[in-house]
């Protein structure tokens, strides 16, 4: 049964997109397959859903349910045709092999071998169409000691040294509510591998096997950690480093109403412009460029001058008065507020959607935008 796409036409630009023409059968579910697909949806590629009889997708009903779906399989599943097939059985297998004769690429996010299992493999898919691309997107790979073994966001992020460096005030680690593994990893490590095995049968090579592995993204990209292993046989202690905390030029102060402003003066320039607006020029001198010890005892006293200060003002008073200063200040947004910004607004980044039951969201534009 085919189901509408959740975002109208009237909705997508008419914009010649990159992806057009390119078919992807989605075998997903949850969040790292779907917003990858979602990103290939994005730059026009043509992505048929397929999800099981039943239930289907679980992202269907996690969070509150309006009539049919959750607004979080919305947001992840925009742009995309519906399909419900049972693949354990032999006729809709048959069905879906026809499909893969047509189509340039196949993602699927079940555990390394269930492919396989369903007679749906890779070896098989490819002697039906050697041009296809399959990227199976899984926890820790295809192979290796934990191929089998299940997890999410926070085993993936937490087993590549990621997590230990993301503390809170009690030392703690905080859990981010972007969901790195997933994202970096699952989503755009996936569409980076598909992306780079459509070339390669563009130029006339045969499909390629893309394997992604969540938790080998998160560690090939947790750079600044494994930096300071190469240079000191250890990281630095959480919220001690260079962009965890360690200095008072990149970091996070309360205001008087209880909210927060990101100071990204990590440049010297910068600093100095941001002092100037502080009203301290005599902290011009404290930076870790000109030999401020990271995380030392003067960054510590010159990130607890800055703490007093913020916290004399509302954020939106210290917005305003960092407004005309370019030096990587700025407040710390809500949801809501990033919704409603124009920085998002004005680009189109933020596009006011009906869906056909849900009723009225907030759907994002395109990551990335093409022009001719």
């Amino acid at each position: 049964m085919t189901i509408i796409s959740l975002i109208p036409a009237d909705m997508n630009d008419t914009v010649d997109r990159p992806l057009a023409g390119i078919r992807v059968l989605d075998l997903t579910r949850l969040l790292p397959g779907p917003v990858a697909t979602l990103h290939l949806a994005d730059m026009g590629a043509e992505i048929i859903k397929i999800e099981d009889p039943g239930p289907g997708d679980y992202a269907r009903t996690m969070g509150p349910v309006r009539r049919e779906v959750s607004q979080f399989f919305v947001a992840v599943n925009r742009g995309k045709t519906f399909l419900r097939m049972d693949l354990k059985d032999p006729a809709a297998r048959a069905e879906f092999l026809a499909m893969v004769e047509k189509a340039d690429v196949v993602v699927e996010s079940f555990r390394p071998g269930v492919m396989d299992k369903l007679g749906l493999g890779w070896e098989v898919l490819k002697q039906r169409n050697p041009s296809l691309v399959m990227c199976a997107i899984s926890g820790y790979g295809q192979d290796g000691p934990f191929a089998r073994l299940a997890g999410h966001d926070i085993n993936y992020v937490g087993l590549a040294g990621m997590l230990e460096q993301n503390v809170g005030p009690d030392g703690t680690p905080a859990l981010s509510n972007l969901q790195v593994g997933d994202l970096l990893g699952g989503a755009q490590a996936a569409v980076q591998g598909m992306l780079a095995a459509l070339v390669a049968v563009k130029m006339g090579r045969p499909g390629r096997f893309v394997d992604v592995s969540m938790t080998d993204a998160v560690f090939a990209h947790n750079i600044m950690p494994l930096v300071a292993v190469n240079n000191d046989g250890r990281p630095a202690a959480p919220g001690k480093d260079l962009l965890t905390g360690g200095v008072p030029c990149y970091n996070v102060y309360r205001t008087s109403d209880g909210r927060f402003m990101a100071v990204g003066a990590l440049e010297l320039k910068f600093w100095e412009q941001c002092c100037a607006v502080l009203g301290r020029p005599d902290l011009q001198a404290r930076h870790w460029s000109l030999g401020q010890e990271v995380g030392g005892a003067d960054a510590r006293a010159v990130k607890a001058e800055l703490d007093a200060i913020f916290a004399t003002a509302t954020m939106a008073a210290w917005t305003d008065r960092f407004a005309q200063a370019d030096c990587c200040v700025t407040p710390v947004l809500r949801a809501d507020e990033a919704v409603a910004h124009p920085l998002f607004r004005e680009r189109g980044m933020v596009r006011d959607a009906l869906h056909p039951t849900e009723g009225p969201y907030h759907a994002t534009g395109p990551a990335v935008r093409f022009a001719a």
